[in-house]
């Protein structure tokens, strides 16, 4: 029986120095991109702008979002699902706060050895597409 498979769209928000911005929700341990689930009827782009907005309280400018790929991978917080991911790059326009379900951000330098409470999608997908 395949895994149910859970779709959202991400946005790496890089600062200055690289550092790409990672957000922990309350009641879970994984840090991952800004980013969640589709309203019904909304695009990835659409989903990732009000994601953004809603999690960080950053106003992204469609027109400079661009598309990085999209990405499956275990879900990091619903065992024993897939998660597929519409993930875009932005220019981070502000610094990020935490919003709504974001109990912490934090800045991962992917030039360092990394964390070992980062999503899965992120680590083993995301990271080696910016790399690429």
């Amino acid at each position: 029986m395949a895994e149910p498979v859970i779709t959202v769209s991400a946005v790496v928000l890089r600062d200055d120095d690289g550092r790409i911005l990672t957000v922990r929700k309350r009641g879970t341990s994984r840090f991952m991109l800004v980013g969640g689930k589709p309203e019904p009827g909304e695009t990835p782009t659409q989903t990732a702008l009000r994601e953004t907005t809603e999690e960080v309280g950053l106003a992204l400018d469609p027109d400079e979002l661009r598309v990085l790929g999209s990405f499956e991978a275990p879900a990091a917080n619903e065992p024993g699902h897939r998660l597929v991911s519409h993930v875009f790059t932005h220019p981070l326009p502000a610094l990020p706060r935490p919003a709504a379900e974001i109990e912490e951000v934090r800045w991962l330098d992917p030039t360092q050895p990394l964390p070992d409470d980062l999503a899965p999608m992120l680590e083993f997908r995301v990271l080696p597409a910016l790399q690429g």
